[in-house]
Formats: C-alpha cells, sequence, structure tokens
C-alpha cells in the first residue's frame, strides 16, 4: 500500500503482525503502577473499545504485557511501516487543505529527529504526548484525510471523537487535553487516569500539533539568556569568557547551548542520559561531550582564558558539577536549570547520588524511595546554587518547576517573607516587563511546501517588515525588535531547522499581522507555497501559569485561568484553523491552562480577513489581561493599540497612591 492508501485506510482490515521495540531507541521512563486489578481490566476494557470482538482475545494479553511492562498501553503493534515526517503538503490525501496541513504538523511532532520517545508518541518533556497510543494516530490521520471543509474534528486528550458538521468558518479541529475536574487534577490523578486510558497531558505545543523541534526553545531561551547577561554586565563588557551552567538535553532538545553559543558564552549543560547527550552532540546543537568532571573543570578554565564561545555537554548530574565548580572556584556568571520538574518522580529530574539505570529501576519499583532522594537532590541542589549566588552568580528560573519543587522538598529557597521564592522566575524577571507585558511572544510559521527556497524567501519578508515597523517604533520597543531583526537574519546561517521548514521570532500583534499578510500575499503570487502560522504557548495570552507565563501578574489573579479559555474560544470564531486547550505544560499538571492555535495561509483574500481578527485578538487578550493587572509596559501597549484601533475598547486601570493604604488597616 502507498502512503495515501495506508492514511485513508485508518485502522487496518487484517490484525498487524507484533512489532519489536526499535534497537537503541530512546524509550520512554517505565510509568509506575498505579492501577488496582480492577482498574487495570477496566485499561484493557477502554484499549479494545478500538478493536473487533475477533482480536480481543490477542490484544487483550498484548495490552495487558504493554500496561505491566511499561505502565501504559502504547499499541506498539499498530505503528504503521512508513516513515513518519512533515512531508510536503500535497503528498498528504485530503479533501480540505487545511485538514492535510494538520497532518504535515502532527507527523512532525512525531518525527524520530524531532520527538524526544517517537515511539511512545511523546514529543518533548518526558510527557508531552500527541497521542496516548499509535490507534488514536491511525484514527485522526484518517479523518484529516477524509474531512471537509464544513467539518469539525474533535480531539479528547489523544483520542479522535469525530467528525461534527460545522461550517468553512468553524475550525477545523479542537483539541483538548487533560481537562480535569479541578479536584482531580494533581500529578498522581495524571498518572491513574492515563494509565486508564482516558486522558494525557498535552505539554504546551506537543498536544496541539504546533512543535517545530528545538528552534522555539533556542529563540526563546537566546532572548532569556542576553537579557539576564544584560542584567548582570555593564554597557560595555561582553558575554565572552562568561560561564552559563544549566541541566537537561532530553526534554529541552539541546537548546540551551545552541541558544548559549548565539549568545556568545560559555555553556555548560548536564545531561544524565547518555543517548539524549549524544543525540544533542551528533544533530550539532552541542559542540563538545565530557563525563569527567575534572576534565570537564579543565576544558571550562581553557575556554575562560581564551574567551571562547562554546558549549560543553556534561553527560553526568548538574549537582556534581554546582559542587564541583564553588570547590574549584570557577565562578559561574548565569544559572539556570531546564530538566522536567513538572514530573520530578517519573523521570523527569534524577537524584544526584544514583545512576542513570538505577534511577529508572527505582521510578518503577520504588516510587516512594526515589521522591525521597529526589527531595535530597533537590535540597543539595539549591544549597550548592546559594553558595554561588552568594559570590554573585545570578540564577533564575527556567519555568520548569525547579522553584515549586524545590520548595516543596524543603530545600532553602525560600525569601526572608518566606511567601516567595529566593530568586526569580525568567518571566518575572526578564520575558514578563521586557516582552510579553508589550505583546511580542513567540509567532512561528511552517513552509508546508517542505521547499527551504520558501523559508529564505519568508525569513526576508519577515526581516524587512520588522525593519519597517522598527523606524517608528517606540523605544520602550526597540531593544526587542532589534533582537529579532538580528536573530531573523543569522537563523538561517545557526541552522535552526530539524524536521520541517520553520521559524520563529518575536513579534507584537502589528508585527505579527503584517509578517502574516504579507505571506499571505506572496503566496497568492505563487512566489511561496501554503504556510502554517502558530505559537508556542509560552506567550503573551495563551497561557495562565502562575509560576511562568502569569508570573509577573501581581493582582492576585496569577491563580485563575480567564485569559487561557477566553483565548481559545477567541481564537477559534476569529479564524483559526485548529484551537487547542490543556491542563499543563512547562510546569506541570494541574499548575497551568494552556490554549493555543494553528492557522493556515493559502493565499486567499479569506485568509487575510482571518489574520486581521484573530492575530490581533490573540494577542490583545493578553496585554489587556496585564494591563488590568496594572503592568506598566501593558498599560502603554494596550494604550497605543487603542489608538491604532478605534474598535479596540479596553478597560484600562486607574492606578493607586501607596500613601492612601497606609493604615488603613
Amino acid at each position: 500500500m502507498t502512503f495515501k492508501e495506508q492514511i485513508l485506510q485508518g485502522l487496518p482490515s487484517t490484525l498487524p503482525s507484533k512489532k519489536a521495540y526499535p534497537i537503541g531507541g530512546n524509550r520512554a521512563p517505565k510509568r509506575k503502577d498505579v492501577l488496582s486489578k480492577e482498574e487495570k481490566q477496566l485499561a484493557i476494557r477502554n484499549a479494545l473499545r478500538y478493536f473487533p470482538d475477533q482480536w480481543h482475545s490477542d490484544l487483550a494479553t498484548e495490552f495487558a504485557e504493554e500496561l505491566k511492562e511499561y505502565g501504559r498501553i502504547y499499541m506498539y503493534r499498530f505503528k504503521p511501516n512508513y516513515d513518519i515526517y512533515a512531508r510536503p503538503i500535497s503528498e498528504y490525501p485530503a479533501q480540505s487543505e487545511q485538514g492535510a496541513a494538520i497532518m504535515l504538523m502532527i507527523q512532525n511532532n512525531l518525527d524520530p529527529a524531532v520527538a524526544q520517545h517517537p515511539e511512545e508518541l511523546i514529543t518533548y518533556g518526558g510527557n508531552g504526548a500527541v497521542f496516548q497510543n499509535w490507534v488514536q494516530y491511525l484514527l485522526t490521520m484518517h479523518y484529516l484525510a477524509s474531512m471537509t471543509n464544513e467539518q469539525t474534528l474533535h480531539m479528547y486528550s489523544g483520542h479522535p471523537m469525530g467528525l461534527f458538521p460545522s461550517s468553512k468558518d468553524a475550525p477545523r479541529v479542537v483539541v483538548t487535553n487533560g481537562m480535569m475536574i479541578p479536584n482531580y487534577s494533581k500529578p498522581d490523578d495524571w498518572e491513574k487516569y492515563n494509565a486508564l486510558g482516558v486522558t494525557q497531558y498535552g505539554q504546551m505545543t506537543a498536544g496541539s500539533y504546533m512543535y517545530i523541534g528545538p528552534q522555539g526553545i533556542v529563540h526563546g531561551t537566546t532572548i532569556t539568556v542576553m537579557n539576564a547577561f544584560r542584567k548582570i554586565l555593564s554597557k560595555d563588557d561582553t558575554l565572552a569568557g562568561k560561564v552559563f551552567l544549566t541541566s537537561g538535553l532530553g526534554g529541552m532538545s539541546g537548546a540551551q547551548p545552541k541558544a548559549g553559543n548565539i549568545a556568545g558564552c560559555i555553556t555548560v549543560c548536564a545531561e544524565v542520559n547518555p543517548k539524549a547527550a549524544k543525540k544533542r552532540h551528533e544533530q550539532g546543537w552541542v559542540d563538545v561531550l565530557i563525563d569527567d568532571i575534572d576534565v570537564l573543570t579543565k576544558r571550562v578554565r581553557e575556554a575562560q582564558q581564551h574567551n571562547e564561545v562554546i558549549s560543553i555537554a556534561y553527560i553526568g548530574n548538574v549537582v556534581e558539577v554546582w559542587e564541583h565548580f564553588y570547590n574549584e572556584d570557577i565562578f559561574i556568571h548565569l544559572g539556570s536549570d531546564q530538566s522536567s520538574l513538572h514530573i520530578p518522580w517519573t523521570g523527569g529530574y534524577y537524584p544526584v547520588d544514583l545512576s542513570f539505570e538505577d534511577s529508572n529501576i527505582l521510578i518503577r519499583e520504588h516510587p516512594k524511595l526515589f521522591k525521597e532522594k529526589v527531595q535530597a537532590s533537590l535540597k543539595r541542589h539549591v544549597d550548592a546554587i546559594n553558595k554561588h549566588t552568594q559570590k554573585g552568580t545570578y540564577f533564575f528560573d527556567y519555568g520548569n518547576a525547579f522553584l515549586l519543587e524545590a520548595s516543596r522538598a524543603g530545600a532553602d529557597i525560600m525569601a526572608k517573607n518566606n511567601i516567595d521564592f529566593r530568586y526569580q522566575s525568567y518571566v518575572q524577571d526578564i520575558l514578563g516587563p521586557l516582552c510579553f507585558d508589550y505583546g511580542f511572544g513567540p509567532f512561528r510559521w511552517v513552509c508546508a511546501s517542505g521547499n527551504p527556497e520558501d523559508l529564505d524567501k519568508t525569513d526576508r519578508i519577515a526581516a524587512a517588515i520588522l525593519e519597517d515597523l522598527m523606524l517608528s517604533a517606540p523605544e520602550d520597543i526597540q531593544l526587542q525588535m532589534q533582537d529579532n531583526i538580528t536573530w531573523i537574519k543569522n537563523a538561517k546561517q545557526n541552522n535552526m531547522v530539524v524536521g520541517s521548514q520553520a521559524r520563529i521570532l518575536y513579534a507584537d500583534a502589528e508585527g505579527r499581522s503584517k509578517i502574516a499578510i504579507a505571506f499571505n500575499d506572496a503566496i497568492s503570487k505563487g512566489e511561496i507555497g501554503p504556510v502554517v502560522l502558530g505559537r508556542d504557548h509560552h506567550d503573551v495570552s495563551g497561557t495562565d501559569s502562575p509560576y511562568r507565563e502569569t508570573s509577573n501578574i501581581y493582582d492576585g489573579s496569577r491563580f485563575t485561568a480567564d485569559m487561557a479559555i477566553h483565548n481559545v474560544i477567541g481564537d477559534s470564531f476569529r479564524g483559526a484553523t485548529w484551537v487547542s486547550i490543556h491542563n499543563g505544560g512547562g510546569v506541570g499538571w494541574g499548575e497551568v491552562i494552556n490554549g493555543g492555535f494553528g492557522m493556515l495561509l493559502d493565499g486567499t483574500a479569506e485568509a487575510e480577513k482571518r489574520i486581521k481578527n484573530m492575530l490581533f485578538y490573540d494577542v490583545n487578550n493578553g496585554i489587556s489581561r496585564r494591563s488590568w493587572a496594572r503592568n506598566e509596559g501593558a498599560i502603554f501597549a494596550i494604550k497605543r493599540e487603542m489608538e491604532r484601533t478605534p474598535n479596540l475598547k479596553v478597560t484600562v486601570p486607574n492606578l493607586v497612591d501607596d500613601d492612601l493604604l497606609e493604615g488603613l488597616f
């Protein structure tokens, strides 16, 4: 059967033979055994719903084995035999070009070059899943291939509920992931209900089909690292010879060393999984691999002496590095951590006193002991960081729940008021006030033709638009704009593309709309093929996350999620091709609500109308909320937008004199 025939087939008519797990595959951690006997039976019953009863006997035994061995039912037998990657949009069987675009994006998320654990349908972050199992993938692709522009596919946590009649103006797909009743939305709940096969963790862009490989994280990390160094260095100083220490190459895709190279510093990134470290080295995301702490120390000293720009992956635990660098008097200018602490008990963070292999055994067989080891390691981790910060190191949380889980472990991480953390989130200190409040966030696009020349053309279009906007930009946003002009002009030579022909930059509502309209015009003229627009959920408007995206909200509303819900609903009737809303993402299940979208540009007048309506709302919804929280930059930005857009009328806060409040209570 051809690729198109296999897609159209959906669930095969005959039972496929069992498949062996690929040799050398990067298997996802074995999940905890959390189900009772009765619940395990229910999990099998749930899984068998997809299949004719004549297959049940064979599959029941097989799925029981998967559940016992992996803690989840992945249905490996049904993984298709064709290669999975972002093909040119014309190669997908489809009645709707929008459906074809979504198939392209799904396959990009599951491309082994992109995905962290592709066999388990996990894109990044240790548990950021596109689907729960391979049958959900098969059925979803079948539905997308057969849908018309007057149908909408509704996705329930990876499960394709079905195609429903709608209209050409409606989204083609509506995605939800992990939308649990609040009282059943803790990490242990996720373990249970995911094992039952009724929910999943979609992360941010994984479960919404908008991941573009490491590039998105590289850009955000680059902007963060550059601005972090600006906070601690004098204006005439450079990043040459300065040390940035962090961890996590698996779940975060090698973004940190690449970002450090672009910024121009020495990056040391620790990774406990040798496979992950070697993969990122082979892909060119990190320059050097070292597995000996003394060799690492020597190499860093050499780099400092020669003001090298270099990235080093240390195969080992980052706690060792913090402690050893302190004892060896190596000054760390900038410190952070990108290990997946949103899942601290299932492989997101590995304790310092255990090997990678022994940790994986404990995760499965002795989860309580493993949790104790993780928490002890976090205490030790924080103690080492505190010693460095007393010497002048600038440490920030990368929004991965490091501060949160360290505090829960009893680490010395709290400020003197015992309410706030000793260190700030990168959003609190850097991206929130400098970017998000002004409407700048991670606008991204994918050239659906798969043609690298199309990407080059879009790079040039985007750069020209930003340079033109720069001429009249207020001083408050000129630095953000210049950083992104520099980024887009250098993106090709920095070899950012992994998987689809994609690009990302930070832009505000005006910039995003003008870039998108210029793309649409180029498509209509036949200069480039179709383009898929999207963004990271790590943005101005789509995400309510009190320890990350909305951590610089101080009016008490950072623990509310109205903004994300309004975002996904508002985008859906303003022209998005698909919309998504997730429980979780970045900082963990129960800690955040993430809303996202995708939009296909096809060169039509209708596409331009959707651009103007949807992109405008997608950004300004967030600026309005940030303005109402009394964020200075956001007040400036929304007033500027109202001047530019007469039919936008937003409630602006009146500021209160602090002296007025003294003595009231």
